[in-house]
């Protein structure tokens, strides 16, 4: 994170990490947000507090638009793109059914973002909004969200299905037993 110029302590606070304190002395310049740390960002709002003289003021510095999920890496498909992208795929593909409304989508967006890149040549990782997607939400009968489901050669991988947010370590363990198991298969 850029550091940022106060004569008094910054506290930056983010619904992902803990309340941090920079010193006056730590702080060195404020810089605009690139494109990258808005998109890594959309998760949550970064509030930035000043506590001057025992007064506190507050900025917003990003904010979450509720009809958007910022995917990064990580390719967002329709109804109409699932069967080219996802059943026809040479590759294995990881699908996460997500809803703009769901907290859970919103906290494991950059761990998604980081297996993507990661994984990149050995899998496809993609999303699906449960909302703007009914047939395929009630094709592959998804009940809860974040919802993931791997695919390998048109088919569903049988015992691929994992529901919730999890640990970015749980992800990859799950991803690389599956990936492991069909290989092998």
């Amino acid at each position: 994170m850029d550091s940022i110029v106060s004569s008094s302590t910054v506290l930056i606070r983010s619904y992902l990490t803990p309340v941090r304190s920079l010193s006056p002395a730590s702080a060195v310049s404020v810089k605009p947000l690139s494109s990258a740390q808005v998109a890594s960002f959309s998760a949550n709002r970064h509030i930035l507090s000043f506590r001057s003289g025992g007064r506190r003021t507050g900025k917003l510095l990003t904010s979450v638009s509720s009809s958007t999920i910022r995917c990064g890496a990580i390719k967002e498909i329709g109804e109409s793109e699932f069967s080219s992208t996802v059943l026809e795929s040479d590759r294995p593909v990881l699908v996460e059914f997500v809803a703009t409304w769901c907290g859970p989508c919103k906290l494991i967006i950059p761990a998604m973002n980081s297996l993507s890149e990661e994984y990149g040549d050995r899998l496809t990782i993609v999303k699906i909004d449960h909302d703007a997607n009914p047939k395929l939400i009630a094709e592959y009968k998804v009940y809860g969200l974040p919802h993931f489901i791997i695919f390998k050669d048109g088919k569903e991988v049988p015992g691929s299905r994992r529901e919730g947010a999890i640990t970015k370590a749980k992800l990859k363990d799950y991803i690389d037993g599956f990936l492991n198991s069909i290989s092998v298969a």
